[in-house]
Order: structure tokens, then C-alpha cells, then sequence
């Protein structure tokens, strides 16, 4: 499964730079598949939509921290917990109930996003 931030997100910034996949972006800020990743020309999302790896995309919050779940892994391959999570002073950063991902399948995530 993905993290999301919740809501009793302070905004301190500190899940930002701990992310292996570049997944967390300041609310307001548009992000790319590309960023931080190895992902090049087409890449289906998701929700089957297909983007440029270099496009811009639609910040998914506008007011705060936000997660791409396209590119979250919850850290599998990099650490042995999701480092947002570890250094979240508030507990924000948690388990997203609509996004459900075995341990195989964030792997492969992984490996699709760091070829």
C-alpha cells in the first residue's frame, strides 16, 4: 500500500528529503514520475493513464505535504520501514487504506521506478 499524509500534517518538511523515490512533494508543488527516478518517455499510471515521465502533473494537495502513490514504495528495496513514517514528529504519515500493494508488488514498483 501507499502513505498518505493526513491531515494533522505541521508542514515541517521533514519526510521530504528521506524519501528514496522522491514521492513527497510540498502541497502546491507539481511533480514529475521522472523526479528522483529513472523513469524516461511513457509511464502508465495508476489509473491507467499513460504521461510523459517528464511531464508536469497536478499537485494531488494544494496546503499540504503530499505523497505520489504512483511512486511510493513504502520504502521496500531501500530501508526496512517507510522513512517518512520514522521521522513524521506528528505520526502523519500512514498506511492509505485505498491503495493496497504486497510486498512482490512494491518490489516490482520499485524496480520499474529504478531500472
Amino acid at each position: 500500500m501507499a502513505i498518505i499524509i493526513t491531515e494533522e500534517c505541521i508542514n515541517c518538511g521533514a519526510c521530504e528529503p528521506e524519501c528514496p523515490n522522491n514521492a513527497i512533494y510540498e502541497g502546491g508543488v507539481e511533480w514529475r514520475m521522472s523526479d528522483g527516478t529513472s523513469v524516461s518517455g511513457n509511464f502508465t499510471l495508476r489509473d491507467g493513464k499513460n504521461v510523459d515521465a517528464d511531464s508536469v502533473q497536478t499537485p494531488v494537495s494544494m496546503d499540504l505535504y503530499y505523497i505520489v502513490p504512483d511512486k511510493c514504495t513504502e520504502c521496500v528495496g531501500f530501508h526496512d520501514e517507510p522513512q517518512c513514517a520514522a521521522v513524521c514528529p506528528v505520526d502523519c504519515c500512514v498506511d492509505d487504506p485505498d491503495i493496497r500493494e504486497t510486498k512482490e508488488e512494491l518490489f516490482a514498483k520499485k524496480d520499474k521506478l529504478h531500472l
